[in-house]
């Protein structure tokens, strides 16, 4: 993305200070009328054009009455839930949100964060990206207020709005491991996603805690598209010892593995969809509330712009286990008296 030009930009190109630069734009006659000339030449050179809406801000210490909302991907709908409940809120309060997508890449966030601090937000809403985010505290440090939602982000002590995505998980598989399976898939994004990696360690807690060795055979990673986790299950099925249930840690992965799964496989996903009460059998699921996350993120936020300095805070909102048909399927460790038809 092109950096728009700047009056130090354009004093470098006419051989000038940038106060010169700033008499001439603003129209002071005491400029002489070569120099004026050369800074227009400049100006029109560069394509430098003034700031007026972030001068009247300086001159009067006013706000904005904007905010800059980035999620990972505003077409997914439970990003787009997460974006419309925060616009709501931010409706409320008379401003405007400026919307993006980080597709879950570093450069990409850097520079939506730099557009939107460069149109002088008042605060910053934040699905972050894997990966450091110490960058931002020169923009903390300028007054930009932030807080995170659905991910927490690494080196910047900020309001963070989470699910319990460890918890969550672990209860899922003690779902499954009460249904008597002992092999059980873990189909997951990329881990270095804060999200993801927590629904990993919840996968393997529950599994340690119940004497369960992990079985690299039966986890993969990295999956992005519903083709990669159709291609997952696949893999998985032709292990010496296939599982008995999976586990996937996102709507994205469900919909692949629902695509490839055998009827005789129990499974849950991270994440209620569309149609998954309808399914045969229906879809036991891991179900959040975007609408609560997005609503309270925007809250925090707007009390940060209007004032609020308590600490910094972690917000964990419930999850609820749905269980449904395919999170039923007995086991071959099943105890006695489960039922082995789908629910």
């Amino acid at each position: 993305m092109a950096t728009r030009p700047t009056m130090k930009d354009v004093a470098a190109e006419a051989g000038v200070s940038v106060m010169t630069v700033s008499r001439v734009v603003n129209g002071d006659s005491v400029v002489s009328p070569e120099t004026a000339a050369r800074v227009e030449a400049a100006v029109r050179k560069l394509g430098y054009q003034r700031d007026d809406v972030a001068r009247q801000l300086r001159l009067t210490d006013q706000l904005s009455k904007t905010i800059g909302l980035m999620v990972d991907h505003v077409g997914d709908p439970f990003m787009a839930a997460v974006a419309s409940a925060a616009e709501d809120v931010a409706r409320r309060h008379g401003s405007m949100v400026l919307i993006g997508s980080s597709r879950d890449d570093q450069r990409r966030e850097r520079e939506l964060i730099a557009a939107f601090t460069a149109r002088r937000v008042d605060g910053l809403i934040l699905t972050p990206v894997a990966g450091s985010h110490r960058f931002l505290r020169s923009a903390q440090s300028r007054g930009t207020k932030i807080v995170c939602v659905d991910r927490a982000a690494r080196g910047l002590e900020v309001d963070t709005v989470v699910v319990d995505n460890f918890g969550a998980v672990q209860e899922a598989v003690h779902h499954l491991i009460a249904h008597g399976h002992r092999n059980i898939g873990y189909l997951g994004d990329k881990q270095e996603i804060w999200t993801v990696g927590e629904r990993y360690r919840g996968y393997l807690a529950a599994l340690e805690a119940a004497g369960i060795e992990a079985d690299p055979a039966l986890i993969r990673h990295g999956l992005r598209s519903v083709p990669d986790a159709a291609k997952a299950v696949a893999e998985i099925l032709s292990a010496s010892t296939p599982p008995t249930a999976i586990l996937a840690s996102n709507d994205v992965v469900a919909f692949g593995v629902l695509a490839a799964l055998p009827s005789d496989i129990a499974f849950v996903s991270f994440d209620d969809f569309t149609l998954a009460a309808q399914m045969t059998p229906p879809v036991t699921v891991i179900a959040q509330d975007p609408v609560a996350l997005g609503t309270s993120a925007a809250h925090l936020l707007f009390a940060r712009i209007h004032g609020d300095t308590s600490p910094p805070r972690t917000v964990v909102m419930p999850t609820r286990l749905i269980p449904r048909g395919s999170g039923e399927i007995p086991g071959p460790h099943a105890p006695q008296g489960v039922d082995k038809d789908r629910g």
